[in-house]
């Protein structure tokens, strides 16, 4: 790309607006040229506003810290200084889908890290590898929207990581009925330890509206565009369990599986790491070689050990085995803040500007 396209970050003094601005560094696609955030951070320089609240590993970059952060709800303000948004606002889910959509309609394209479009019937939800193609649903969101160039598209939550591509990847054996418990890193909820300590050495059964986007978002991501909207897949069947546990980040899965056509160990072991979708074949920049490994060893995947795996845009599953009671069972690991939030973001963004949809204003 000759000129890198401009970007901006809604959102961007939080935990995931700071993940974005970590992973957007030197990107060979994008410059961060505007930082919003709420009015009590407007005015003041990025580095200003976050203060002692940076979050990640790396140090902020430079080219950040002196942007004077802009008011987010000043949407013309923000909207004329970028060619597109992503967006990661701190608000109830109603106050989202409006100002996202009035983004959109500054004929500013909005790539969402947030929950509130993904059962908006014309806004794809969408796992790059498995679902580009869904991406067709924005024209018919650009005539709701009566825009040319403006639209919203979202990623799905970070639960559905570390299994979803598995389905995906075993379409063929047709999987029927799926039973998952997920253990979920702190940072999901936009914590370290120092924010929560009652989390060290500790296990919360329950996580707030997680377990009902466990079990419906993969059927959205798995199912077909038909007249303008998403026909959700009817099969397979999932129930889910979402527990909170003393881990930063990456999102751990034991999952069963029943299949309607009974494939062997080694077939779907053959279908993991082979699977690849149009980020590969385009080669993205921020998408993995390999989007699935599998590890053999009996204690694999680890968190410590493989969560950044492909820099953490790449899943890990390991314990492949038959089941007593259903066909198989396997451990599955992602990146919730990478691949599973800003990093999963960052990558729809790259198939929207390879496939044409967001270019320079």
């Amino acid at each position: 790309m000759e000129q890198k396209l401009r970007v901006g970050i809604l959102g961007a003094t939080g935990m995931v607006g700071q993940r974005f601005i970590a992973l957007l560094d030197q990107h060979p696609w994008y410059e961060v040229v505007t930082v919003a955030a709420s009015p009590r951070s407007a005015g003041k320089t990025y580095e200003e506003a976050v203060g002692d609240r940076w979050k990640m590993e790396t140090p902020m970059p430079e080219s950040v810290k002196k942007l004077v952060v802009l008011d987010v709800n000043r949407i013309e303000e923000v909207a004329q200084t970028v060619d597109f948004v992503f967006s990661a606002v701190d608000m109830s889910k109603e106050e989202i889908k409006k100002i996202e959509e009035a983004y959109a309609q500054t004929e500013t394209p909005v790539v969402s890290n947030n929950s509130a479009h993904r059962w908006t019937k014309d806004v794809p939800m969408v796992i790059p590898e498995i679902n580009s193609s869904h991406f067709e649903l924005i024209e018919a969101q650009k005539q709701r929207l009566q825009t040319t160039r403006g639209f919203i598209a979202v990623k799905p939550n970070c639960s559905i990581q570390s299994y979803t591509p598995c389905l995906a990847a075993w379409k063929e054996f047709e999987p029927e009925e799926v039973i998952a418990t997920t253990y979920q890193a702190i940072s999901g909820a936009g914590k370290t330890f120092a924010d929560w300590p009652e989390m060290v050495e500790n296990i919360i059964p329950f996580i707030g509206g997680e377990e009902e986007k466990s079990e419906e978002e993969p059927l959205r991501v798995l199912g077909t565009v038909k007249k303008g909207e998403v026909e959700k897949a009817a099969l397979p069947k999932i129930s889910c369990q979402c527990v909170r546990v003393p881990v930063l980040n990456g999102h751990t899965a034991a999952v069963f599986v029943r299949f309607k056509k009974k494939p062997t160990k080694e077939e779907l072991i053959d279908r993991l790491v082979n699977f690849k979708g149009f980020p590969q074949e385009a080669k993205l920049p921020s998408a993995p070689g390999q989007f699935i490994q599998y590890l053999e060893d009996e204690n694999r995947p680890q968190v410590k050990a493989d969560v950044d795996y492909e820099k953490g845009m790449g899943v890990s599953v390991g314990r492949l085995r038959e089941d007593s009671v259903y066909d198989f069972k396997f451990i599955g690991l992602s990146h919730n803040t990478v691949r599973g939030a800003a990093g999963g973001a960052v990558l729809c963004a790259e198939a929207l500007t390879a496939k044409g949809y967001i270019g320079r204003k």
